[in-house]
């Protein structure tokens, strides 16, 4: 999902930079103004509806990666260590 965020914030508010942290920006360098978290969920949920449509062919480790990836986002963004 971070790769989605990365997305999303490209799509919202492209060459900006910013940090994430949970929730809110910790870090944001842009004279446009921040993107609400409303804003990027709904663009991910846009971007995830894309990815659903198209049929792609994972392999087994690409999977497991993504897995992963998935669950240290979830645990940050719950603020688990």
């Amino acid at each position: 999902m971070l790769m989605g965020i990365e997305i999303a914030m490209n799509l919202l508010r492209p060459g900006a930079k910013w940090e994430i942290t949970n929730t809110e920006f910790s870090r944001w360098d842009d004279p446009r103004p921040k993107p609400s978290w409303e804003e990027i969920k709904d663009t991910l949920d846009k971007i995830k509806a894309l990815e659903d449509s198209v049929n792609t062919i994972w392999l087994p480790e690409q999977i497991e990666a993504a897995n992963k990836q998935r669950e240290e986002l979830e645990r940050a963004m719950n603020g688990d260590k």
